[in-house]
């Protein structure tokens, strides 16, 4: 497995966000119960968010994430980032190895 950073970045008034978030955070929990995501949230100030997942590869991502509705409704951007897992917390030593 590969692990990410999916940084997304707002391109739309936060008020057009709110609408979906939601309907965005719904499609997150099908990743979740995929056991695709580790952890998600909005950055402070709210111009984004920040995803830490883990896939086969990049592209497995991308269409997971084309099927957000922040993606489907042009409200923002995806940037993805792989990395390599170095040090951990114990706690994370299943997820991280599967």
């Amino acid at each position: 497995m590969k692990h990410f950073i999916i940084l997304i970045e707002y391109k739309v008034p936060l008020e057009e966000i709110v609408k979906l978030t939601d309907a965005h955070r719904a499609h997150l929990q099908k990743g979740y119960k995929k056991g695709m995501l580790l952890l998600s949230g909005p950055q402070i100030p709210r111009t984004g968010g920040l995803v830490i997942g883990k896939c086969n590869d990049k592209e497995e991502l991308e269409t997971f994430f084309s099927e957000d509705p922040y993606f489907i409704h042009s409200c923002a951007e995806y940037r993805y980032i792989e990395f390599t897992p170095k040090s951990h917390q114990d706690f994370l030593s299943e997820w991280i190895s599967e």
